[in-house]
This record gives structure tokens, sequence and C-alpha cells, in this order.
């Protein structure tokens, strides 16, 4: 019996044979090998999306480089077209036929020798610098003077002088050209052609680079054409608003009624004051410089020459240091920087791989490093370079542009560079990695860029005759301004004031505008294709484009450079003018505060740049 029952009880056991472990193997394998299967295919589609991402890539630069090419082959058409015009015309003229009025341009105005116009930006009519640093240049679109009278023309400083008999242009009653009284053009007179090394293509062949508007005609006691009006295709235009008079912003405190009624109220148009009239109290006067003071407003400043450093080109560009202790310059194939107490050159940064070492590569825009130790440097060859001070070496490049740069600015943390070209972008790069990292494009091209003090936004003008700003760190659009309260033609120059609250803009259309950048107005994306901003102030008295604007550090003052030679202190509070300084003799390209003292720079087309120290008005005390 214990037999059976011990039988019958390993029958009953469950059968642990080698066959079951082979089973459960056989099915993790198969699962592996499905998981394998998927990975695979999944890898293959992975690749074949990233292969189609790249074709669409790919496609999507070659339709941009076509649109690119037309957009080319359209401006060279046109161009021929307009010159064959202008031939056609001159040979009409030349048969003895009647003069045609045409939105054309017209031949260049001044009697010496012939000179190719500076770089432009963009495309069309709205081109930069054509004519703003050599003040002279085709006439745009209907700007042309009328058939009956045309002005005299300009005698070049290097051209013999005309014979005898033969009709010369006003002269200036002084050694410093300063303003004219009568039918002279823009209420100023003639002003001397640079040398031949000012900015223009010379020897360089860069597309892209046309007449861009010149300065219209303005003859007191004629009716003055309508600009534009033959051309519905160019820009359009408005009549210039009437100068600040009657309705000044005078209050009780700041009427002086013993001027008032002498000089009458000349609002901001300082230029029509006659500094030859004007008691001592109302003016300054240097043998090759000048400054008058506003008289129907109390004089609260003074102001003084400091250095003068002279340059053998087109000074392009100003900018002080975060320290002020120097000033750095851009000119022809150069930047400079000089000792701001002293006016003294410290150091030339000059870039010997250039491969053309005869053209003209003028250097358009320069900016310190906010701890001094390097300055970037935006050209016509569209290349960034950034300098070690100290071993006067190129620390990195940064390329990309297609176009000529025509702005910089650093972020106060200096690990951003803001640039702006005529390529119709604004780009952010980052000195640390090296590398460009936001693109940001628009309609026309970039004149000019601005970082705001928090480094988060950056503000930009455009030949559109807008102002944007973007925040930095996302891209977004946050800000346009424009429209009805806008400017009425190309913004050149854009600064933010000390709190990055307001902004401040420069345009061709001779005005410049304050806008309000409060976060109650936003600062966030902006949605809302209508949001233009709020224009809280536009100061109107320059005679010509406005080319520079800035705060001083304090944001007690606006100062503008413009093609009329002068500087203007403005009163941000009122949008009064204080003070027109005469310190050129060509257009004043570039001012800049320096951000530690009652200094400030100027850059011209005279080939020189000059210090100056602005202080508080004390009666026979002058500022030294």
């Amino acid at each position: 019996m214990f037999s059976n029952t011990q039988h019958r009880g390993t029958v009953g056991q469950p059968n642990l044979g080698p066959g079951q472990p082979a089973q459960h193997n056989q099915r993790l394998n198969e699962i592996f090998d499905t998981l394998r299967a998927e990975f695979e295919s999944q890898s293959r589609g992975s690749e074949q999306m990233e292969t189609q991402v790249s074709q669409q890539i790919q496609e999507m630069e070659l339709i941009r480089n076509k649109v690119y090419q037309l957009e080319q082959n359209q401006l060279k058409m046109k161009q021929d077209y307009e010159a064959e015009i202008r031939m056609l015309r001159h040979e009409l003229e030349l048969r003895g036929g009647a003069p045609v009025q045409t939105h054309l341009p017209g031949p260049p105005q001044h009697g010496g020798p012939s000179q190719a116009p500076p770089p432009a930006l963009g495309h069309g009519q709205g081109t930069l610098f054509s004519g703003i640093m050599a003040n002279q240049g085709p006439g745009g679109p209907g700007l042309a003077p009328p058939p009956d009278q045309q002005p005299p023309p300009q005698q070049h400083p290097l051209a013999p002088p005309p014979p005898s008999g033969q009709p010369q242009g006003p002269a200036p009653p002084s050694s410093f050209p300063g303003y004219q009284q009568g039918p002279t053009l823009n209420g100023y007179g003639p002003q001397a052609q640079p040398p031949t090394n000012s900015p223009g293509p010379s020897k360089r062949n860069i597309a892209n680079r046309g007449p861009g508007p010149a300065t219209p005609q303005q003859h007191p006691g004629q009716p003055q054409p309508m600009p534009y009006q033959t051309n519905p295709g160019a820009s359009p235009q408005i009549p210039r608003p009437t100068p600040p008079g009657n309705d000044m912003q005078v209050g009780p405190r700041h009427q002086m009624p013993q001027y008032s009624h002498q000089f009458g109220n000349v609002g901001n148009q300082l230029a029509d004051l006659e500094h030859e009239h004007l008691p001592d109290n109302l003016k300054r006067v240097e043998p090759d410089w000048f400054a008058v003071f506003n008289p129907n407003v109390p004089r609260t400043l003074d102001v003084s020459l400091v250095h003068n450093l002279v340059h053998e080109s087109v000074v392009c560009c100003v900018r002080f240091s975060a320290d002020g202790k120097y000033v750095a310059t851009g000119c022809n194939r150069s930047a400079q920087i000089f000792d701001s107490q002293h006016g003294k050159k410290v150091c030339e940064l000059l870039d010997d791989s250039v491969v053309d070492k005869d053209g003209d590569l003028y250097i358009r825009s320069v900016c310190f490093s906010p701890d001094g130790k390097l300055l970037a440097t935006g050209a016509e060859d569209r290349r960034i370079r950034v300098w070690d001070i100290a071993t006067r070496k190129i620390k990195c490049s940064f390329d990309g542009h297609e176009q000529d740069i025509y702005s910089l600015d650093f972020s106060r943390n200096g690990r951003l560079i803001a640039s702006g070209s005529g390529d119709k972008t604004v780009r952010l790069w980052d000195i640390d990695t090296r590398g460009q990292i936001m693109v940001l494009s628009i309609e026309d091209g970039v004149t000019t860029v601005a970082m705001s003090p928090s480094g988060q936004y950056v503000a930009a003008g455009s030949l559109d005759k807008s102002v944007r700003v973007w925040d930095c760190s996302s891209g977004y659009l946050i800000e346009r301004l424009e429209g009805g309260q806008g400017h009425k033609d190309s913004v050149y120059s854009v600064a933010f004031s000390p709190s990055g609250r307001e902004l401040v803009s420069g345009s061709l259309d001779k005005t410049i505008k304050m806008w309000e950048l409060t976060p109650t107005r936003g600062l966030l994306p902006n949605t809302n294709a209508s949001n233009t901003g709020k224009c809280i102030r536009t100061f109107e008295g320059h005679k010509d484009y406005v080319l520079s604007v800035c705060l001083t550090p304090d944001g007690q003052w606006v100062m503008s450079g413009s093609k009329d030679r002068g500087v203007q202190f403005w009163d941000p509070n009122t949008g009064n003018a204080q003070m027109m300084l005469q310190g050129h003799k060509n257009s004043v390209i570039s001012v800049a505060p320096s951000p530690t003292g009652h200094l400030f720079a100027t850059g011209s087309g005279d080939m020189k740049a000059r210090i100056w120290q602005y202080g508080p008005y004390r009666p026979h005390q002058e500022v030294r």
C-alpha cells in the first residue's frame, strides 16, 4: 500500500521539466523583436521627417533667393528706366525744348567735381545717408526747384573759383557759415562739399545703393509744389506742421516780455535768430562756433568746446564708454578711441585682414561694452567686429547681415549685441557663445537700434517711418509706434530714456518725438495691430533731417543732431528748445552724451568729432 500511495503522489506533482522555461524565453524574445522592429520603424520615420523638413527648408531658401533676385531685377529695371528718362530729358533740353517737370531725380546742383553719393540703405526712394554727409545729390521725387528759378550752384572747396562775373551763391557774413536771410536753400547758406574721401561707393561696388531723397527746396515767398503728387507710388507726404508759435508752452514764470517783444515769438526755430543781433546773455560766440538761446524761455544752460578731434574722413558715429573716460569714433576703415579728458588718441582699431586696401569701408556704428574692455563696430562690409581694446585685436566677429550695418548697441549685462541693417533685420548676438540668437525681420531697412536700460527690450527705427519695440527673450513685438501721431518720413535714430519708460526718435520729417512706454501700455505681445503707442511730445525746430537723438543721463534734456549742422537741446517736459549749437561745417551725423558727466560728443561730415561741456547758466560766468 505504501508503494501505491507514493506512486499516486508522484503522479500528482506538476511537470517542472526543461520544456516550460524554453517557452517563456521564446515569448520574451518575440516581444523584444517586436519592440526592436517598432523602434527601427520609428527611427526610419523620424529620419524621413527630418529629411522632409530639410527639403522644405531648402525649398524656402530657394524661394527666398528667387524673390530677392526678382527684387534686384525690378530695382535694376527701375534704375535703367529712370536713367533713360533723364537722358531723354537732357537731350530734349539740349535741342532747345522747354524743361520738363518730372518726378525723376535731376542733375546734381553743385559746381564742383562729380562725386558719387554715400551708401544707400534699402530699396527704392527711401534710402539712408544719400546726400546727408555730402549735402548734395540728385533730388527726390517732386523735390526739384521750380523751373523758372534754379538755386545757385555750390562751389566745391577743391574746385577753382568761378570766373569773374559768373553768379555765385550768397557768401556767409563771417568765417563761420551761419544761417542766411533771403531765398537761400532750406533757410541756410550753401554748405561746402566734403573731399573725395567722404562716404561713397568709391572703388567699392556694393549693390542696392542709389540716391536718397534730397532736401526740399524752400524758397520764401513762392508757392511750394506738393511733393510726390505726380508719383502715386512714392511715399505719401503731408505739409510740414507749423512750428510752435503763439501757442508755445510758456507759462507765467517762463515769460520774458522784453525779448518776446524784441524778437517775436520764434518758437523753436532758433536757426532764424541772427546771433549778431542778440544780446550777450542769449548767445555765445567763439571763433569757429556759436550758440543761441531761446529768447522766449529763461536761459538755464551754457556750453563750451572742450576738444576738437580732427579725422581724415567723415565721422559717422561717436560713443562714450560707460565710465565716461573715453570716446570712440567711427570713420573710414578704422575706429578710434580718445581720452575724453585730454583729447588724446588712445588707439586706432584697423582690420588688416580686409582684402580691399584702397576702397572705402566706413564704420557706421561703434559701441563700448559696459565694462569698457570691448568695442563693437559695424561696417559697410556687413560684419560686426568685437575688439579687445587692451590688445587691439579682434576678439570675435559676427557675420549674417546681407547689407550694410548701420547701428549697434550693447545690453547692460554685456552679453548681447543688437544690430540693425539695410537687409530689413534686427539681429541679436551672444558674446559668450559667439553666435546669433535671434533675427527680427521687418518690411524695410533698419536705420537704428537701441537696447533698453534693463536689457529686456530692443527698439528699432526704419525707413518705413515706424519705431518698433521687441522683447529680447521671446522676440515678441510689443509696440509699433506709427500712424497719425507718428513720423511722416523715415526714422533715423532712437534712444531710450534713463528710466526705460520713454523712447525718443528722430526722423527725416525734421522732428523728434517722445513716446510713452509704460507697463500700463502693454510691454506684452502686441496682438492688437491698431496699437500704435502714445506720442507724448513732438519737438519741431530743425531746418533739415534729424539724424541723431539721445537723452542726457539725468533725463533733463533731449539732444538732437541734424543735417542743418545744428545741435539742439530740448526740454522734454515742455517741448521747448533751450539752445541751438552751431559747431560744425557739415551735417551733424551723431550725438552722444557722457554717461557720467556734463560732456557730450558730436560727429560730422566735416571730418571732425568734437567734445563739448554743458552746465547750468550763470550770468557773467562761462562753462569751462
